[in-house]
């Protein structure tokens, strides 16, 4: 019998609702478990939440949202899917601006561009896909 290849992603839809963001840590974390995952999950679990919660916060409708983890040779990359093809703001550190430490919102980006060994988006045909990748730990 021959051998089948364990999957190295997940692939998975989320409701459109703040309910989407626990979910979706608890799906990294499971991710990264199940697929003997070498990033950090605590890293990777809180910067799935921002992708999330940003997706939700600034996309309209109730079309799934979509969490994608894929297990890479030198760490993890998720993506997090949206029916808006819309940018999201600045995830160049080059362009980096201090967010108002007096507002609320406005750091999610900021994590995601300082924890992340990667981050980008592209347009996707159903929208965007907004992503980052993690190193491997080291000794992992």
């Amino acid at each position: 019998m021959p051998d089948i290849p364990e999957p190295r992603s997940w692939r998975i839809a989320l409701p459109h609702t703040a309910a989407a963001v626990p979910l979706a840590r608890a799906l990294v974390r499971t991710a990264l478990a199940e697929l003997d995952g070498s990033a950090d999950s605590h890293t990777a679990e809180l910067l799935t939440a921002e992708l999330v919660a940003n997706a939700v916060e600034h996309t309209s409708g109730d079309q799934p949202i979509e969490l994608v983890v894929e297990l890479l040779a030198a760490g993890c990359q998720v993506e997090v899917h949206d029916p808006d093809p819309t940018p999201p703001g600045d995830l160049h550190p080059e362009h980096d601006t201090p967010p108002d430490p007096w507002l609320e919102h406005g750091r999610g980006l900021l994590l995601i561009r300082t924890l992340s060994a990667a981050c980008g988006h592209r347009r996707t045909e159903q929208g965007k896909a907004v992503w980052f990748t993690l190193p491997a730990r080291p000794g992992a």
